[in-house]
Order: C-alpha cells, then sequence, then structure tokens
C-alpha cells in the first residue's frame, strides 16, 4: 500500500527516525518545555514521542513482515503504541514525578528538627549542633532560644532559624 506516493513501510522509517531524534532532542532540551505535559498527561512531550516511536517501530515491522494487509498493520501499530506509552507514562513517568531528587534543604525546614549539640552552647553565646536528615548530617551553629547554656551530647529541637543560626531548647522527650 502507498500513501503520499511512499510505501507505508518508509513512511513508518520515517517516523521511527523523527520519532528517534527528537526524542534525543527532547532528552537535552527538556527543561525548556518543561511545564507543556502538566494539564493534560496526553500532552505530555515523553508520551507523544514515544508513542510515535512506539507506533512507528511496531509498524515497520509489521510491514516488513506483512502478515496482515497495510490497514491491519496501521491499526494495530497505533493500537500497541498506545498501549506501551499508557505503560511508559504510568510506571515511568509517574514515579519519576513523585520520586523526591533534591538533597538541598532550606532553613525553614530546619524549624521542629531535632539535633544533638556538638559544640555545648554558652549562656549568651554560639555552640554547634547536628542534624541528621535523609540527606545526611547537618551542622549548623546554634544558641539558647532563651539564651540558656546546653551541654554537650544534649538533644535539642530547633524552635526558629534566622540568619543562618539555629535557635534550640534542650529536649526531654518524657514531655510527648
Amino acid at each position: 500500500m502507498t500513501l503520499f506516493g511512499y510505501s507505508l513501510e518508509h513512511i513508518f522509517l520515517v517516523g521511527l527516525i523523527f520519532g528517534g531524534l527528537a526524542t534525543l532532542l527532547f532528552t537535552f532540551f527538556s527543561d525548556a518545555v518543561e511545564g507543556i505535559g502538566e494539564g493534560l498527561p496526553i500532552f505530555n512531550p515523553s508520551v507523544i514521542l514515544s508513542f510515535i516511536t512506539l507506533m512507528s517501530a511496531t509498524g515497520f515491522i509489521l510491514e516488513k513482515l506483512a502478515f496482515f494487509p497495510s490497514v491491519w498493520n496501521i491499526v494495530a501499530a497505533c493500537i500497541i503504541g498506545a498501549i506501551l506509552s499508557a505503560l511508559f507514562y504510568l510506571f515511568v513517568l509517574i514515579p519519576l514525578r513523585s520520586a523526591d531528587v533534591s538533597l538541598a534543604y532550606t532553613e525553614e525546614s530546619l524549624g521542629g528538627q531535632l539535633g544533638k549539640v556538638i559544640v555545648p552552647i554558652p549562656t549568651d553565646g554560639f555552640g554547634e549542633v547536628v542534624i541528621e536528615t535523609t540527606s545526611g548530617m547537618i551542622s549548623k551553629r546554634a544558641t539558647g532560644f532563651d539564651n540558656e547554656a546546653i551541654d554537650y551530647d544534649t538533644t535539642v529541637l530547633v524552635v526558629e532559624v534566622k540568619e543562618g543560626t539555629l535557635f534550640v531548647r534542650s529536649y526531654d522527650k518524657k514531655f510527648l
């Protein structure tokens, strides 16, 4: 069967090459078009490019093997491409979107955390507190919230963070 003067095999092959190259370019420049697919998942460029690539590959293989008439090959290629793209979206893109990839923290996120004093905090002075987070250990300058002295190896609660300094209080588990 020919379409637009070209064999269906050639059209699928061109679609496969286009889809592969567009996917490669999208991989490099995806930050520039990041928000395009946020509204509806069907408009996500990754899903569209995976559909074009998978549909073209399936159509090319079916056309090359020529088990069925060309019309059936087109229908089968579209169905298989849609199913594989949906599986790609459900099992790859959705888990990647919900994964926490940031190891960074903000000063505001330290409020309410528990830490250990590694350098004693004197009255009206500064010491050092270490806080264990999912991204590792964070060591920060600290002072007593009410300007009280806090000894080494005391568990403290971060009450407030101002200008890189943690304002902490001794933490006693019996109040929980």
